[in-house]
């Protein structure tokens, strides 16, 4: 099973340019980060022409292009290791088998689901679809009779419901106590946090109106943290385990972020390495991870050439994000077929952030009026009256969308441009109501703000020509992904959401007024700024119960599309874990960004 395949429609899509009559010639060196980053931008103004504008005082591009370019090739790429790595798939389906031949259905079931997550923590289950799902038939034929014990519900209602099995959180009221305990037929320790482990992980798959889920995570939240306070009981890797879990959760999980950290951990895990199949699981993760990273690397490289060759570099005032949602699309997808999805992806995140950028804070209200009738009219060439730095984002917007749309087409079999149009002139309007809230001053009612917000979040103009380029989806199915599909409805809220808890000191510092806290306040005039919180903190954790469900049942879109769209909203999440990684990206994404696409991993 060959591991590395490139479709030449996706390496056509990256390296294709209609830039070039537009280019001018770009300056040897770049701009590096500075030795002092803001901790938060703060406004900062400009005037230009008679022209007054606000800027947010971003930080630096991290990312410098002649340090991108040059980037040694690594060399996992090569024949041996691939066909290294085909050996290893062998031998771990092989494992698979020995693991539906234990003595009892107990047994069994629990072997069974211990391999499938396994391999899909460590990142390497797209070699074994045909073996997992073989193995979730088996666990679910008899998953009534099976689920007898704590440990092997939770780790079997978490993998069944990801891989759209019907199962019922109603498998966990057995195993709850009166004092609101979950009980674990076990006496060692370390068996116990395992399986209080699992019963997280498990509760994070909620769907609407599931009580018991809310209490199982509630119990295991505290149980792991107090067992972190007792933290001279634990292996160094069981540690590391507790602490990761709880501070990525499920939301902030994604794949090969996972996988990245699962193999320290499982690495760290002298017991567990005791066992052989282990073993070679881990080493096959290990050279997976830097075989797909050697793929990344020219993917890098792509990126970075084409914000040079756009001239994106010369918008000081706005955030240069390219590498970082690079990083996004390849945590979402290691695929080797899929690099079209990452590269566009990369692309519009960006474009959308630039575009936010100039609506928010750099462009006056006229300006922003002519870029979105010219944006609407859709010329080829932008026109004479815009100002320069509105130009050079129209000519790098267009042809981005025409050349998705063109790969988008191949893939899907019609033409997906007026989807996109659609999606980028519903984004124009929205943040082109924003702009006009703050000219204003305006704070308008929560519904309202939030129904706007939702187009604004951008959520549609990142991911949608991103997703057409994956399977086939029938045209009459995109409305199951787009506007007006629940899905997309709840995506873009709780993506709006979400980005309104981290950021609106930050944009109120900026003389962004309407947030969502804002409008709280203003229609609760007795609350405070913690109450506002509280209220959105538990919208959001409802409409994220509802997106799960969305997500997760079955309703004829593939499932490769929707697992990569429900990961591009987890994506923007991990950006807003604690703060806003949009504005201020010199931490948690750098340390991410150097991981998962610059540094390969020891054999």
């Amino acid at each position: 099973m060959a591991l590395i395949f490139t479709p030449s429609s996706a390496l056509s899509f990256c390296f294709k340019s209609k830039l070039t009559h537009r280019i001018k010639p770009c300056p040897k060196s770049f701009p590096t980060l500075p030795t002092k980053c803001l901790s938060r931008p703060v406004l900062a103004s400009t005037s230009v022409k008679n022209v007054t504008r606000r800027t947010g005082n971003h930080h630096a591009n991290l990312w410098d292009d002649d340090f991108i370019q040059s980037l040694p090739k690594l060399p996992y790429d090569a024949p041996q290791y691939r066909e290294r790595a085909d050996r290893l798939v062998g031998e771990v389906k092989d494992m698979f088998n020995a693991a539906g031949a234990a003595d009892s259905c107990a047994d069994n079931i629990l072997k069974r689901l211990q391999m499938v997550d396994k391999v899909e923590r460590l990142g390497i289950g797209r070699h074994f679809e045909m073996e997992i799902a073989e193995a979730l038939d088996y666990v679910y034929r008899f998953w009534n009779e099976s689920s007898k014990d704590l440990n092997t519900a939770a780790l079997g209602l978490r993998i069944l419901r990801l891989h759209r099995y019907p199962v019922s959180s109603d498998v966990l009221e057995q195993f709850k106590a009166k004092d609101g305990q979950f009980l674990c037929c076990t006496t060692q320790i370390e068996g116990e946090i395992q399986c209080i482990l699992n019963l997280f992980r498990a509760s994070l798959i909620a769907f609407p109106n599931e009580k018991i889920m809310d209490e199982a995570q509630a119990f295991s939240t505290m149980y792991l943290k107090q067992i972190l306070e007792k933290s001279h009981i634990l292996g160094a890797s069981l540690l590391k385990e507790i602490t990761f879990n709880l501070e990525y959760r499920w939301r902030t999980n994604l794949p090969r972020l996972e996988a990245r950290n699962y193999i320290d951990i499982y690495g760290e895990n002298i017991s567990w390495l005791m066992n052989m199949d282990n073993q070679t699981i881990l080493y096959l993760a290990k050279l997976d991870f830097n075989i797909l990273q050697s793929l990344y690397r020219p993917e890098l490289q792509i990126i970075s050439r084409w914000w040079r060759d756009s001239r994106l570099y010369k918008l000081d005032f706005c955030r240069h994000r390219h590498i970082e949602y690079l990083f996004q699309g390849c945590a979402i997808t290691g695929e080797p077929k899929h690099l079209g999805f990452r590269i566009a992806f990369a692309k519009f995140s960006a474009l959308a952030t630039i575009v936010d950028d100039i609506y928010d804070t750099y462009g006056s209200i006229e300006e922003l009026k002519h870029f979105t009738e010219a944006f609407k009219r859709w010329d080829s060439t932008p026109p004479d009256y815009l100002p320069e730095y509105m130009k050079i984002t129209y000519s790098a917007l267009y042809d981005g969308i025409i050349e998705s749309a063109q790969e988008a087409s191949k893939s899907q079999g019609y033409e997906t441009l007026h989807n996109a149009r659609k999606a980028w002139d519903d984004y124009l309007d929205a943040v082109m109501q924003e702009a006009q809230w703050i000219a204003n001053g305006h704070i308008p009612n929560l519904k309202e703000y939030l129904e706007n917000g939702r187009e604004s979040s951008g959520s549609r103009t990142t991911t949608l020509q991103s997703l057409l380029t994956l399977d086939a989806l029938p045209e009459n199915e995109i409305q199951n992904i787009d506007h007006p599909s629940k899905f997309n409805y709840l995506f873009g809220l709780t993506l709006r959401l979400r980005g309104d808890t981290r950021t609106f000191k930050t944009e109120a510092d900026r003389g962004e007024v309407a947030s969502a806290i804002a409008c709280y306040m203003k229609e609760h005039p007795e609350s405070s700024e913690k109450d506002a919180l509280k209220y959105l903190n538990f919208k959001l954790d409802e409409h994220l119960k509802e997106l799960n469900l969305e997500y997760l049942k079955n309703d004829g879109v593939p499932n490769c599309i929707k697992d990569y769209g429900y990961d591009c909203s987890r994506c923007f999440e991990v950006f807003y874990k604690e703060r806003d990684g949009f504005s201020i990206s010199t931490k948690d994404m750098k340390n991410h960004v150097e991981r998962i696409l610059i540094e390969p991993i020891k054999m």
